[in-house]
């Protein structure tokens, strides 16, 4: 019986070497591993044998099939390669044909206008500092010279958590005070830094308003530093950021934490000053509140008034976007419209 396993054996690897097709590999299943094929009928002929001889032969049997199903999945996969690789000399595949075209994302508008930001004023010596976007109260309020019940206090209406004493910043001015205490080593190093970062007001939503806005924060901390340093750097930075002869102007303004206090206005960069539907005819574009550092929050931040002096300044990069682009409609960066973000 061995000799008849050794001679099927033989006889299988034969006939499928000579297999160059699918059908006749197909056929060549059938025939030797098949239901009634070859193989199943050495399985009908244990039961003929003698008892001692069953167990040795049916192992032998067992072997066979499983030799010939291994050989049988390998040519399949040759045949198959075979096929395809006709199939591309053919040129019924093209290789050399470009592939589907790949749709990129894009940055996000205002994303864009951050980065732009950030680089210039990292050639202009001021470090990137990120902050909290769940602040405390007195970080929020309180350090930057706004006590409780200060009037102040309700020009932001305030998202609170559970804890009142907890709440999501309405500005990133707080990080002020952190940007002074941890880069600022208690009062005795000079800072140069800008706090980008998400803000959020309990507002209602139109289209100037959103509960939700990104701001652009800006500290520098020295000795003598004065409004004329101010000045110089925010018209350094509208060059940079608008055209070289951008002009500039500032407006007296009160913010608590600093004084004195200024707007600044670019000029027009769509009518050149003339007058258009943007800078409603005025010529002028408002891109920052600014001012010295209060001497309160100075000292609230570890530094000696009498001996350091800094500016601070906030701007708006959604609204520098809307006046660059022509966007009408604030609530069109958070709307995840595929039909206005591709635009960019």
């Amino acid at each position: 019986m061995s000799q008849t396993v050794e001679d099927l054996r033989r006889q299988a690897h034969d006939a499928l070497r000579k297999t160059i097709t699918s059908n006749e590999l197909v056929q060549w299943r059938s025939r030797y591993l098949g239901r009634k094929g070859a193989v199943g009928a050495l399985f009908g002929t244990i039961g003929k044998l003698p008892k001692e001889e069953r167990a040795a032969f049916g192992q032998q049997v067992n072997a066979l099939q499983s030799e010939l199903q291994k050989a049988f999945e390998e040519r399949e996969q040759l045949i198959r390669d075979q096929v395809l690789a006709q199939d591309l000399e053919e040129g019924e595949i093209d290789i050399t044909l470009p592939a589907y075209p790949r749709q990129m994302g894009g940055l996000h508008p205002a994303t864009r206008t951050h980065r732009e930001f950030q680089t210039i004023w990292a050639e202009m010596g001021f470090q990137v500092y990120q902050s909290h976007d769940v602040e405390e109260d007195d970080f929020n309020f309180t350090l930057l010279n706004l006590p409780p019940h200060h009037p102040a206090r309700d020009m932001q209406d305030t998202f609170y958590t559970t804890n009142p004493k907890v709440l999501l910043r309405t500005h990133t001015s707080p990080g002020q005070i952190r940007a002074m205490r941890e880069l600022g080593q208690g009062g005795s190093k000079p800072i140069r830094v800008i706090l980008p970062g998400m803000c959020y007001r309990q507002e209602q939503v139109t289209a100037r308003s959103e509960i939700q806005f990104t701001q652009v924060e800006g500290l520098a901390i020295g000795r003598n530093i004065r409004m004329s340093d101010l000045k110089g750097t925010i018209s350094e930075f509208a060059k940079r950021m608008f055209n070289t002869n951008a002009k500039v102007r500032y407006r007296a303004s009160y913010f608590p934490f600093t004084e004195p206090s200024m707007e600044v206005d670019v000029e027009c960069f769509l009518c050149d000053g003339e007058g258009c539907r943007v800078c409603k005819y005025t010529g002028w574009l408002e891109i920052a509140g600014s001012g010295m550092v209060h001497p309160t929050v100075l000292r609230n931040g570890g530094y000696d008034p009498s001996l350091w002096s800094g500016f601070a300044f906030g701007m708006g990069p959604e609204r520098i976007t809307m006046l660059k682009h022509g966007i009408q409609d604030i609530r069109y960066f958070w709307g995840n419209d595929l039909r206005f973000l591709k635009q960019f």
